[in-house]
């Protein structure tokens, strides 16, 4: 599956003869993306390799019809453009790019569907449309069932003892209750008294 328009033969052989790497040519075409954009690779001099100005560059280069802000790079192209791959993308890994994509969204699109299919936590209780799970049940069970409401009140007999327990062994509220001498006194108010002049 590919979204490129079908290459000319003029221009296909155009291409060919572009990309051939005469040791003359500064520039050779590397590869084309599916937009039409064409990547090309040149040295700004020939030479000793070594020279700073021997290492080859990497360009995109765009239609003419194309507006700047209509330019899309595929990240392979940009990964070659960046140094980050050897080789040059070819237009069936592209091909396949735009197919795996494809299905991620589909697939994207079917798990958005089986998440909005699950209830939230967030929906109002009684919203129309929104009765899935168990019932609630009633407020106040203790009424309808005494086992329950007997377990609550052993439970809050246990939590005071346990309370009482604690305020006994408690070393502060014993240290509170003793009163030492520093324990009563209090800040009196300054009164500086007026020095004599010299």
């Amino acid at each position: 599956m590919s979204t490129a328009k079908p290459i000319g033969p003029i221009r296909k052989a155009w291409y060919q003869w572009k990309s051939i790497r005469f040791p003359w040519r500064k520039r050779y075409l590397v590869g084309l993306d599916l937009q039409g954009n064409t990547y090309w690779e040149f040295r700004l001099t020939r030479g000793d390799p070594s020279h700073p100005d021997s290492r080859f560059r990497r360009i995109a280069q765009y239609p003419r019809s194309t507006h700047f802000s209509e330019v899309k790079v595929s990240p392979q192209w940009h990964q070659w453009l960046r140094y980050q791959r050897r080789d040059a993308p070819t237009l069936d890994e592209q091909a396949q790019d735009l197919v795996r994509r494809e299905q991620m969204k589909i697939l994207a699109a079917q798990a958005d569907a089986r998440w909005e299919a699950k209830p939230s936590y967030l929906d109002a209780p009684g919203a129309p449309g929104k009765e899935k799970g168990q019932p609630v049940p009633p407020f106040d069970t203790g009424k309808n069932q005494p086992q329950e409401q007997a377990a609550r009140e052993a439970s809050a007999r246990s939590e005071q003892e346990q309370k009482m327990a604690q305020q006994k062994d408690d070393p502060w509220k014993r240290a509170a209750r003793s009163t030492g001498p520093g324990e009563t006194w209090q800040p009196e108010a300054w009164n500086p008294t007026s020095a004599r002049k010299r």
